[in-house]
């Protein structure tokens, strides 16, 4: 099957053009998809143009598919609309939050192992780029001495952390709602099986145990601000039919800001994690 595979920026990205449709859905096609994913973090196959099932079926062939919850928001329980429409998605009202630096899932034991998104409808104002931020290459290119200073830190991440940088004054009927979303300590520098290392980083990361808060927080932003430069970090242009991978465990993403009128409409499927962080 002919395709053309480019690196795309110093670290981050490995771009596929020239595959749509069902001729994603072959198994040769996500083989050289996950050894990018491995090598680069992030997978971009430019106009995919996937219906529906052939999204939920190319996940399958990635790794196991996460059931959502709620049921999904369509015909397949594995999708979930990304979208700023509260019509469309009951999780609309918390999509600013996903305009900060994150990794999904840091509040469970497992998060997911990858993302797969595909752009339906994309904002008729250059809004809503997609970023992703390297912290597999972060960690890499730090000193001796700064790998020492983390080494064995451990940070509690929360729903609430994420929802102060939307609203930093909730009532307290809020609030309480927040806290009822279970906290999760994780080690700051996760060693996977294979011996890699990330950061786990971002808007959830509520403070270092043991340091006082000044101190945590001072740390956790310098760590954001260094995973975050320009040569850790991939910043994707959506057009319609684009289907982007990325390794939700290595890799920081944002949404860059869009409006709550914006046509924006993502769908969207998740793979079940395989580490516990440690």
């Amino acid at each position: 099957m002919a395709y053309d595979l480019t690196e795309l920026g110093p670290t981050t990205g490995v771009e596929i053009r020239g595959l749509s449709g069902k001729q994603i859905v072959d198994p040769d096609v996500a083989d050289v998809a996950l050894d990018a994913l491995d090598r680069r973090g992030v997978v971009v196959f430019r106009e995919a143009d996937v219906s529906d099932d052939d999204l939920v079926a190319f996940s399958r062939l990635l790794g196991k598919v996460a059931q959502l919850p709620l049921g999904g928001d369509g015909e397949h329980p594995e999708i979930q609309k990304v979208t700023r429409d509260a019509s469309q998605s009951k999780l609309a009202a918390y999509r600013e939050g996903t305009f900060f630096w994150h990794i999904d899932g840091t509040t469970a034991e497992v998060p997911d192992k990858a993302t797969v998104l595909t752009a339906r409808q994309v904002s008729d104002d250059d809004s809503g780029d997609t970023e992703f931020a390297n912290t597999y290459a972060a960690y890499a290119e730090l000193s001796p001495g700064q790998k020492a200073e983390i080494d064995g830190l451990r940070v509690v991440h929360s729903f609430a952390a994420s929802q102060l940088l939307v609203y930093p004054d909730p009532d307290p009927v809020e609030r309480e709602a927040w806290d009822r979303n279970p906290s999760r300590e994780h080690p700051l520098v996760w060693t996977r099986g294979s011996g890699k290392k990330s950061m786990v980083l971002g808007s959830t990361a509520e403070r270092i145990v043991g340091k006082p808060d000044e101190q945590s927080k001072a740390l956790l932003e310098r760590l954001l601000e260094w995973s975050t430069q320009d040569r850790f970090v991939l910043r994707h242009r959506w057009r319609v039919g684009d289907l982007v991978i990325w390794d939700n465990t290595g890799m920081l993403h944002r949404a860059r800001p869009y409006g709550a009128q914006s046509a924006r409409l993502m769908l969207r499927t998740s793979l079940v994690g395989e580490e516990v962080v440690r």
